[in-house]
C-alpha cells in the first residue's frame, strides 16, 4: 500500500508531505512549505522505473503574484526540460533582498546526460532515488557511489548537473556529500529518510 512520509524542515521553518508508492520503483506526490528565501508552496510529482532511475518530475513552485512549472522528463539517455512562468519571481526576490532565482528549467539539457536521478531542494525524499537504485540501503559499510544528479534548486526550478557522493557508514546510516557539503543520514529500513541533519527530520 502507498505510504505517506511526512519531515519537518530544520533549515527553515517548513515541511514536506509525500505519498510514495515503491512497490515497482517509486511513484511519489507531495508538497513542500517553506519561508525562505520567501514564502512558497511546491508541489511535486515524480516517477522512476522499476530501476529506480528516474523517468519524469512534474513540479510547480508558488507565491504571492507568482508561479513556476517545470516538467523534466527521460527517455533514451536524453532529458527534456519544459517550463512555464506567471508573474515575476525575480521581482518578488528583489523586494525582499535577495538575489535573483534565473530562468527555470535548463538552457543545455545535453549537460544532464550522466544523470539518472533528480534531487529537489529542500526535499528529504529524493535521496531514496540513489540509494534505492544503487542497493545502498543494504551494502555494507565502506560502499561509496557518486552519481550525478539534476538538481532542481527551489522556488526557482533551475536545473543543474551535480556530483553527489553517497558512502554507506552503518546499517541505515549513508554520508551524503556534495561540494562542500556533508551529512550523515538515517534512513529506515526501506531506505527513506529518517533523518537528514541541517535539513529535515521524521517525527517520533
Amino acid at each position: 500500500m502507498p505510504r505517506s512520509l511526512y519531515w519537518v524542515r530544520t533549515d527553515v521553518p517548513g515541511a514536506d508531505h509525500a505519498i510514495v508508492d515503491d512497490r515497482r520503483g517509486l511513484t511519489a506526490r507531495g508538497t513542500v512549505l517553506a519561508l525562505d528565501p520567501i514564502p512558497f508552496t511546491c508541489r511535486y510529482e515524480v516517477r522512476t522505473g522499476p530501476d529506480w532511475a528516474t523517468e519524469r518530475l512534474d513540479v510547480g513552485c508558488e507565491g504571492a503574484g507568482w508561479l513556476r512549472t517545470l516538467t523534466l522528463t527521460r527517455a533514451d539517455g536524453r532529458w527534456q526540460a519544459r517550463t512555464t512562468e506567471q508573474g515575476n519571481l525575480d521581482a518578488v526576490l528583489a523586494e525582499a533582498g535577495h538575489a535573483p532565482a534565473g530562468l527555470p528549467g535548463t538552457e543545455d539539457p545535453h549537460r544532464l546526460a550522466a544523470a539518472l536521478d533528480v534531487d529537489l531542494g529542500g526535499s528529504a525524499l529524493f535521496n531514496t532515488l540513489p540509494v534505492r537504485r544503487l542497493g545502498l540501503a543494504t551494502a555494507p559499510p565502506g560502499t561509496s557511489r557518486t552519481v550525478t544528479v539534476a538538481w532542481v534548486l527551489v522556488p526557482g526550478l533551475c536545473v543543474i548537473p551535480v556530483e553527489q557522493t553517497y558512502t554507506v557508514l552503518e546499517r541505515h546510516v549513508v554520508r551524503f556529500a556534495s561540494a562542500n557539503h556533508t551529512a550523515d543520514i538515517a534512513l529506515d529500513p526501506e531506505g527513506f529518510v529518517l533523518h537528514y541533519p541541517g535539513l529535515a527530520r521524521r517525527p517520533d
